[in-house]
């Protein structure tokens, strides 16, 4: 028996006028969705916990079977893990995203922030600019008396470390939360070391605005990544093991430094595909390949595909659209149709870690869908995978934790 966990980031959602009130996922061409959620089980599930933030972290560790509630301490330290980065007693790590403000003359507070991914930008172009940024003279002065340093990534997610950091009462908000909003009542606040983390952040703009990167980005029409965002703080982390829980080997494909930090604190393998992007255009083949290479040698597999989540949040519905389309035409089709050619049995979950909303750009905690599929048998349930069709089975408040365990029927 294999297992296999896809995660659509994002895709569930609210009614959408400009879809007749339907939600992207009723809206969307998702034939072999559901066609197994026909065969097997549909319900609802709550992976955020209320007093938790509403995002891919808390979800995905309590899909993965840890309970956010007791180690939790922020989402950066998950990706720092990913990357091997160690964190020190009295360490602080950050997600440092490259953003998008607005081109105007206005004070810094009073700009807007436009793109929480500096208008997606290209990987090389993201870790030169923030090369750059901590090799100037001026932010390299600050940065040091802030006892910062930056990991680059390739993509716009990078991780700051800042050594002996105090973040008790502090308030970082994510950007992808606020896209279109006056930054001013958004930039860090709470305690002397917000303060430290705004000024770092607003001459980070006066370095970036016109670097030449971004200069080209403009001529080109696009947005340039003009500025860095300080958020998801958190300290070192340790996860429960994944063999000890569940006496399952398992793989992570992805392409989102979370998911490979949440699998290698967990002792999950982690494999990267290349041309994973966590866009819309990214390998879906590839991470089938490598998902279908992976099972051979592990008992569980588990698929993450961004594209819902990021087009959501960039303000692309019919990209969301696409998306889903695509998860159910280039990954859940052609993975379940290998496995069903071979004659391999196996079990199937695919949810959604949270809702990311069209009509606000941002998360939400509502309860998400989930379609639990087997193989070897044939529910006769006859509902399609739809948020909808979710309320109309079991629901989950307590978190996804549940779900794992009857994935692997325990």
């Amino acid at each position: 028996m294999k297992y296999i966990l896809i995660i659509g980031d994002g895709m569930a959602d609210n009614p959408v006028p400009a879809l007749e009130n339907k939600t992207p996922l009723q809206a969307a061409n998702i034939p072999i969705l559901d066609a197994l959620a026909a065969k097997g089980e549909v319900g609802s599930v709550i992976n955020c916990p209320g007093n938790l933030p509403a995002g891919s972290d808390t979800a995905i560790l309590s899909i993965f079977g840890a309970d956010p509630k007791v180690c939790y301490t922020g989402r950066s330290p998950l990706e720092a893990a990913a990357t091997g980065i160690q964190l020190n007693p009295g360490d602080v790590s950050y997600r440092c995203n490259m953003v998008a403000y607005e081109d105007n003359d206005l004070p810094f507070e009073e700009k807007k922030i436009l793109s929480h991914s500096g208008g997606s930008i290209e990987g090389d172009q993201s870790i030169q600019l923030v090369t750059d940024l901590f090799r100037d003279p001026r932010f390299q002065a600050a940065a040091q008396k802030a006892g910062m340093v930056v990991h680059p990534a390739a993509s716009f997610r990078h991780i700051a470390v800042q050594a002996q950091a105090n973040i008790t009462g502090i308030s970082l908000i994510p950007p992808h939360d606020h896209l279109g909003e006056v930054i001013g009542p958004l930039l860090p606040s709470g305690n002397d070391n917000a303060a430290v983390l705004k000024d770092l952040m607003k001459l980070a703009h006066e370095v970036l605005d016109h670097h030449p990167i971004n200069e080209k980005r403009r001529a080109e029409g696009k947005l340039p990544a003009n500025g860095v965002w300080f958020w998801a703080e958190g300290s070192a982390v340790a996860l429960d093991s994944f063999w000890d829980k569940y006496h399952k080997t398992g793989c992570v494909i992805s392409a989102v430094p979370l998911c490979f930090g949440i699998a290698r604190l967990s002792g999950l393998d982690i494999r990267e595909v290349e041309g994973a992007t966590g866009e819309l255009e990214t390998n879906y083949e590839g991470k089938v390949a490598a998902a279908l290479e992976e099972l051979k040698t592990h008992d569980f597999v588990a698929v993450h595909v961004e594209a819902p989540d990021e087009c959501t949040h960039n303000g692309d519905l019919p990209g969301k659209l696409q998306a889903i389309d695509w998860l159910d035409s280039r990954v859940v089709g052609p993975l379940t149709q290998a496995l069903d050619r071979e004659g391999t049995d196996y079990r199937l979950l695919v949810l959604s870690d949270h809702k990311t909303l069209t009509a606000t750009r941002g998360h939400d905690a509502d309860p998400v869908p989930y379609l639990i599929y087997d193989s070897r048998k044939d529910s006769g349930l006859g509902l399609p995978y739809s948020e909808e069709s979710g309320r109309k089975g079991t629901l989950y408040p307590e978190g996804a934790p549940v779900l794992m365990n009857k994935l692997f029927e325990l």
